[in-house]
């Protein structure tokens, strides 16, 4: 069984099974926005319905 690449690229699962995503604006003309906005790209957590559904698509992880 294969891990979805996509969903391999965009989601990350945590140690407590959480699923996270990225931040929005965090690609381009960083010099204009705070340090406290840019440090960890990683800080949205999903919805316990759409999180199920990402651990279909990432079943080793």
């Amino acid at each position: 069984m294969k891990s979805h690449s996509w969903a391999a690229k965009r989601f990350k699962i945590t140690k407590k099974n959480k699923v996270m995503t990225k931040k929005s604006c965090n690609n381009h003309l960083l010099t204009n926005k705070w340090a406290s906005n840019k440090k960890s790209p990683y800080g949205k957590q999903l919805s316990k319905v759409d999180s199920k559904m990402i651990k279909n698509l990432l079943p080793y992880k």
